[in-house]
């Protein structure tokens, strides 16, 4: 059962309830407000039918020593003719409660004249015939004669109109019933828009549209609850998309590595076999295993750098207090011997918080993939500045540069710009990946510039653990 049914019954349930007890409870307080009046107007009448009773008999004529029967039912006759119409029953009992005098159609039991005390008065409802009677009973002094008077007065009409209040009561509350399910139904069907709202974004997002987003049409607790599914959907829309990309990076980085292997797999086996199938003169022989020598040499740079990047992600980097100098004399000594290129190291002296060694791969990679980009006697520039924000490494060439739309994924393992140049150069796409690594443990990142046919310009920041004046340029 749906909600807004479960409201509708439960809202319909109390309702019933509430207007039949209510209902109950108005019509019986009505009717014995009445039943009330109407004993209390029986009581007050068998008071002055016992007064108008001992007035007469102090008016009989003095025969006897006490008042005798035939008075006493002549007494009870003019006193129930005079009651103008009204059907005023009266009952006359003796002292043993023997019946002297009853009206015509008294019929009622001697219970409440058996319960009566001379000196007191009773009464009780009693049903006859199908109608209702409230019958009162009192001791009359007479004479010296303890008499009893009983009279019977007709409330059938209060009983009727309890039993007539009830059936109008009972017609209004299913007319107010059958209103208030309308109305009901309207209200709640207002109040679980929101949740059915809810209920169709979730089966949209169940179904892969993770874009959807539900409508808020209140500002109320359910609207609160819609503005917060939102923003959770939007939450789950960024992680799945960001799944989306690392599944299909991941898928890209296989695709990238089964094409990096197999390009130096083929060579060296097609050489291989070549030398094991056939006799081949010095010449081709010695070609033949530089070939294989040279794809060789890349399978294992490519392994040992996705070794590297594998490591770095488990292990993470150990920061201390490091010179610059120390970085930039260590590029000197490896690549100062290399006469295929000009290199111009310019730095500021400081100390930088760091992993020396990491860092170290990290410039070596930079200035590898800047001679790569270089023709031969291109000049290599390497600064360091110290700044406000850090100590800033720079690596720039004046080599080919990259288009801008290739600048966001030549960090991407296997991503090469122009991969016939790279392959020719033992390049495999994963130094830049892994200087991406490394620099997200000393939390910085690198930040590429360039220009196609003028160069590229590639640099990181380090934080200062302190530094020296001194400034030298080579």
């Amino acid at each position: 059962m749906k909600f807004s049914q479960k409201l509708l019954l439960w809202t319909t349930i109390i309702i019933a309830l509430t207007l039949g007890f209510s209902g109950y409870y108005f019509v019986n307080y009505v009717f014995e407000t009445s039943l009330d009046r109407e004993v209390d107007q029986a009581l007050d009448e068998n008071s002055i039918l016992r007064f108008a009773f001992e007035t007469a008999a102090l008016n009989v004529p003095v025969k006897y020593d006490m008042l005798q029967n035939g008075s006493v039912e002549q007494i009870a006759s003019n006193l129930e003719t005079s009651g103008q119409g009204d059907g005023r029953l009266l009952r006359i009992c003796d002292e043993q409660r023997q019946t002297v005098y009853a009206s015509d159609g008294f019929e009622a039991d001697g219970a409440l004249l058996d319960a009566t005390e001379t000196d007191r008065y009773a009464y009780r409802v009693i049903e006859s015939g199908g109608k209702y009677y409230i019958q009162t009973a009192s001791g009359v002094s007479a004479l010296g004669r303890g008499l009893f008077l009983e009279t019977l007065r007709d409330v059938s009409q209060v009983f009727e109109e309890r039993q007539t209040g009830f059936l109008v009561y009972r017609r209004l509350m299913i007319l107010m019933l059958i209103l208030g399910i309308v109305i009901m139904y309207f209200i709640s069907s207002k109040l679980t828009k929101p949740i059915r709202l809810l209920m169709r974004a979730t089966k949209k997002m169940a179904a892969g549209d993770y874009g959807y987003r539900a409508e808020q049409v209140s500002s109320d607790e359910l609207g609160l609850l819609t503005q917060d599914f939102n923003s959770m959907s939007e939450a789950l829309e960024k992680t799945i998309g960001q799944l989306e990309d690392e599944v299909q990076a991941r898928e890209d980085f296989v695709g990238a590595f089964a094409h990096e292997l197999k390009t130096p797999l083929t060579s060296i086996i097609g050489y291989a076999d070549m030398l094991r199938s056939r006799k081949l003169d010095e010449e081709k022989s010695l070609l033949s295993a530089n070939y294989i020598y040279t794809e060789g040499k890349r399978l294992e740079t490519m392994s040992l750098r996705l070794l590297d990047i594998i490591v770095t992600k488990k292990e993470g980097a150990k920061l201390q207090k490091a010179p610059v100098d120390v970085l930039f004399t260590y590029l000197r000594d490896m690549f100062l011997p290399n006469e295929s290129r000009e290199f111009a190291f310019d730095y500021d002296q400081a100390y930088v918080l760091a992993d020396i060694s990491l860092i170290q791969t990290v410039l070596v990679n930079l200035m590898d993939n800047a001679c790569k980009a270089s023709e031969d006697g291109g000049r290599i520039e390497v600064t360091g500045r110290s700044g406000q924000d850090g100590y800033l490494f720079t690596v720039r060439d004046h080599g080919i540069g990259i288009p801008a739309e290739e600048v966001s994924k030549i960090t991407q393992a296997f991503y090469m710009v122009d991969k016939s140049r790279s392959r020719s150069r033992n390049g495999a796409g994963l130094g830049l990946a892994l200087c991406t690594e490394i620099l997200r443990l000393h939390a910085s990142s690198l930040a590429i510039v360039s220009t196609p046919g003028e160069g590229t310009s590639v640099s990181f920041l380090l934080a200062e653990a302190g530094e020296e004046a001194a400034h030298e340029e080579e």
